[in-house]
């Protein structure tokens, strides 16, 4: 059987012969996420040739040979039993075919083993569930993809589960959202182990951000109506993600749904987690985040069109949600204009996000 882990380019002379690569390795099973196992080995790859050879990457499954993806296409894995337990880093892809993986008690046998041996371990995306079931995320915070978030809660209660979260770090264990999130998982443990320079350049050759701001649910609000079982609070919740700019007090979403104010938050909590008032800005926010990504609009316009009272107030609240200023976000996020031709724009934010903070 060929070497199934991926090579790495070394750069001669910089790395001392008598030092290791870390052993980092992603379990992947039938109908896995792609990107789940490719992302974070990718940046581990080439964090190696920042590094002279930091890391050796390798994929591995149940039994050696070809493993199938969820889009069908396959990689060359090292079966576990021929690859032992021992590593570095042990991270577990999630993908459709989780749940049937998770019914394999040989599995979450090396899983238990593996990651006893391992210096650190974690899931990416729905692979939450592989460490869940074989009893590795009992009583610590967790994250995983948002649409697995009350599944996961609901089997496995004694998790701390914290969903708006791209990755969480506990000691050991590692986390992290959906897809894309387990690239910056990566990127945050080889800042750890390499340090900032290297992370940075990592996070550069890759064409990512080191550290996203804002968590999943900017990804997941406007989509989570869909998931709402009650047909008056997922008509309330479409109407909000149509019109953020319309007046959506409590007692105006209250009469749309044909309730009483009090009645209706309590509705709407229990099915979506928040209140009226914290779901109508979090919308407000991921519609002004794409106003901001979009185009050259001044902030005051963006915050009419988003219902916000002025571009003070949607500065404040966007910090909040996010993290950073408008300014900042556009300046990372922007897609579809450029900086040379845009024209200077009224009423930028300048500041540090402590200027703007709420009193």
């Amino acid at each position: 059987m060929a070497d199934t882990s991926i090579p790495v380019r070394r750069r001669a002379g910089r790395r001392p012969a008598t030092a290791r690569p870390r052993l980092v390795r992603v379990l992947a099973f039938d109908r896995f996420e792609m990107l789940d196992v490719v992302g974070p080995l990718e940046a581990f790859a080439t964090a190696a040739t920042m590094s002279d050879g930091a890391y050796r990457v390798e994929v591995v499954a149940v039994a050696d040979g070809l493993v199938r993806s969820s889009s069908n296409l396959s990689l060359l894995a090292t079966g576990i039993r021929r690859a032992g337990k021992a590593c570095d880093t042990l991270l577990i892809a999630g993908g459709i075919g989780v749940d049937r993986a998770a019914e394999s008690t040989a599995l979450l046998d090396w899983i238990r083993s593996a990651t006893g041996k391992a210096r650190r371990f974690g899931s990416v995306c729905t692979g939450a569930l592989l460490l869940a079931r074989a009893g590795l995320l009992d009583g610590h915070p967790a994250t995983t993809h948002w649409k697995r978030r009350e599944s996961l809660q609901a089997m496995y209660p004694t998790i701390d589960l914290r969903p708006d979260r791209i990755f969480i770090q506990d000691g050991r264990l590692w986390t992290s959202a959906g897809v894309t999130a387990g690239i910056d998982m990566a990127l945050a443990m080889i800042e750890q182990d390499l340090g900032p320079q290297i992370a940075l350049r990592t996070a550069r050759e890759l064409v990512v951000y080191l550290k996203r701001p804002g968590g999943q649910s900017q990804f997941s609000l406007e989509l989570a109506a869909q998931h709402t079982k009650d047909p008056a609070i997922r008509r309330v919740m479409q109407s909000i993600a149509e019109r953020p700019d319309s007046l959506l007090t409590l007692e105006a979403l209250a009469a749309q749904a044909a309730m009483s104010p009090r009645h209706f938050s309590r509705r709407f909590r229990a099915e979506t987690g928040r209140t009226p008032a914290d779901y109508v800005t979090a919308i407000r926010i991921a519609r002004a985040a794409r106003l901001l990504e979009s185009g050259p609009r001044s902030l005051d316009e963006i915050a009419h069109r988003c219902g916000f009272a002025s571009a003070d107030v949607l500065r404040r609240r966007f910090v909040q949600q996010i993290g950073i200023l408008p300014s900042d976000y556009r300046a990372r996020f922007r897609s579809a204009f450029d900086h040379a031709t845009a024209p200077d724009l009224p009423h930028h934010d300048h500041g540090s996000p402590q200027r703007h903070r709420r009193p």
